[in-house]
């Protein structure tokens, strides 16, 4: 199936959004990421179970988009970074993080376990956040993407252009090297 016809196919489109969104809210609920003791325990530095579950998505999906993008099946869409939009996304995104102990996706899955505080605090949170981004947005975003925009848009590109491949491999090798060090630290 071409990505032309997955896209054209919404209920295609839902379905696989379902299966995966449950499939990813299992594994941060498998993994204590629901558990606002284990991101607080992340925040203050002495529980890296979201660091280590992060790391391990940012793999396999880096892995699975390239192999996908490598066989036709993929494509990259990488908007033009600017460190004003990231100083702005990091910014809504710690806040939530910061004030509640949970991002948008561990809300979700702390509800779906029957979390009152995620349901009454971060549902409520998302929703609110969500209207005040939409209504703001084409406000800031033409001042942010203007401060400090940045010449490259991914790793490869930022190191001239080589192949995703090496900087995969890189990747892959610094992460579990970092998984050692965790584990020998006992953190």
């Amino acid at each position: 199936m071409t990505l032309d016809a997955i896209r054209e196919n919404r209920p295609l489109q839902t379905a696989l959004g379902l299966v995966f969104g449950v499939l990813f809210g299992f594994l941060l609920e498998r993994g204590g990421a629901t558990d606002h003791a284990v991101i607080w325990g992340q925040l203050l530095l002495y529980d890296f179970t979201v660091v280590k579950i992060m790391l391990s998505a940012v793999i396999v999906g880096t892995l699975g988009f390239h192999l996908l993008h490598a066989y036709g099946i993929a494509e990259r869409r990488v908007a033009a970074p600017s460190i004003g939009t990231h100083l702005v996304g990091g910014l809504i995104f710690g806040l939530g993080f910061g004030l509640l102990g949970l991002c948008p996706g561990t809300v979700a899955g702390a509800v779906g376990r029957g979390s009152l505080d995620a349901l009454l605090a971060g549902v409520v949170g998302l929703l609110i956040g969500t209207r005040l981004f939409a209504s703001y947005y084409p406000q800031i975003h033409p001042r942010a993407a203007r401060a400090g925009p940045l010449p490259w848009k991914t790793l490869p590109e930022m190191l001239g252009g080589i192949s995703p491949w090496p900087v995969i491999g890189v990747l892959v090798v610094v992460v579990l090297a970092l998984f050692w060090v965790l584990e020998v630290l006992g953190i």
